[in-house]
């Protein structure tokens, strides 16, 4: 699965509490997308949020990727690594962008809103991860449970958790990610990378 970012910073940002949302919450969240993605599909007004019956948890900051499907298939995902608004604002933003921005697919068209399955996922702050060789970065990366990112200078490039399903190895995974951001496969072997790691609350329809 390749992920596009949304156009923020890259600083580690300590937004979200360590307890996962309640089912309630995710229920909301994943409604939340739908109504937003239906709208802007549709050429509709967003409806404005009403922040004053918003359970507490979503009006936190809190960082999202939002990823479509449609039979069995990607069909958008677009997210950020850092909070930067309210959890229930960021979920309807990157549900919005998945569906019209993601630059690898044409924008939804309304016949296929109803054929969307939406999956969000909900990320911990950005950790550093400290290494000094190739060989123990890819000793100390955890596949299944790891989100990584990579940034080279002004590139940067993430695989959430849910990647390692299809790149297992870590060193396929690290070869897969230099290439997602637009570098030789190789460019982790050879050039010392700012790694990051996160870890994220997955749900879905």
């Amino acid at each position: 699965m390749a992920i596009g970012l949304s156009q923020s910073g890259l600083l580690p940002v300590a937004a979200m509490t360590d307890a996962p949302l309640s089912d309630e919450e995710k229920r909301l969240l994943l409604r939340l997308a739908r109504e937003a993605i239906e709208a802007a599909v549709n050429r509709r007004p967003l409806p404005p949020l009403d922040w004053e019956t918003l359970p507490p948890r979503l009006r936190e900051p809190g960082a999202t990727f939002v990823t479509l499907t449609r039979r069995g298939q990607l069909r958008g995902c677009i997210g950020a690594l850092e909070a930067y608004q309210p959890l229930a604002e960021d979920v309807r933003e990157h549900a919005i962008a998945a569906a019209l921005e993601d630059f690898r697919f044409p924008p939804v068209r309304p016949e296929e809103v109803p054929e969307l399955k939406i999956e969000i996922s909900r990320l911990t702050p950005l950790r550093p991860l400290e290494y000094e060789t190739p060989e123990e970065l890819v000793r100390k990366l955890r596949p299944g449970v790891d989100g990584v990112v990579i940034r080279d200078g002004f590139r940067r490039a993430t695989f959430l958790p849910q990647v390692w399903e299809k790149l297992p190895d870590p060193v396929r995974f690290l070869d897969n990610l230099c290439m997602k951001m637009g570098a030789p496969r190789n460019l982790w072997r050879t050039k010392k990378l700012d790694v990051f790691v996160y870890q994220v609350e997955e749900f879905h329809e």
